[in-house]
């Protein structure tokens, strides 16, 4: 997803690019926006909820989100908790999660690389203009 779309209300939501600075990487970029769409529909609770529909409205960004109080504390006890889950993990458990992770990363990256691939496919046949090439029009 890149620019801005919109969310199932019709209300405008960011890109992956707006999470570029943060992440440093497409396709944590993509995981990231994705993982803030979770938490949009309601999986951590009203304050996270309220926090991920600002930010992927693009109404604040995600570090002023993370300084606000009530986010900030509620962010805070979600990493605590995790940290907890985390260190009751076993070694392979661990590993597993972290291969899990890779996995994910690499399954974003390959949904850019195809739509970057499908782009450049249409951009490159002839005839075919994309919704905004401005080609044929005129005011006459």
């Amino acid at each position: 997803m890149t620019g801005r779309d919109s969310n199932r209300d019709g209300e405008p939501r960011v890109g992956d690019e707006e999470f570029i600075s943060i992440a440093r990487d497409p396709a944590m970029a993509r995981l990231l926006r994705k993982q803030l769409e979770s938490l949009a529909d309601g999986r951590a609770g009203a304050v996270l909820t309220e926090m991920a529909k600002e930010v992927l409205s693009g109404r604040i960004g995600l570090r002023e989100a993370v300084r606000v109080g009530a986010y900030e504390q509620e962010l805070l006890a979600s990493a605590e908790k995790f940290e907890r889950k985390w260190n009751e993990l076993s070694e392979q458990e661990k590993s597993q999660a972290e291969a899990e992770g890779a996995r994910l990363l690499r399954e974003q990256q390959d949904e850019i690389d195809q739509e970057r691939r499908e782009q450049q496919e249409q951009s490159a046949r002839p005839g075919v203009q994309s919704r905004h090439s401005g080609k044929g029009w005129t005011a006459y």
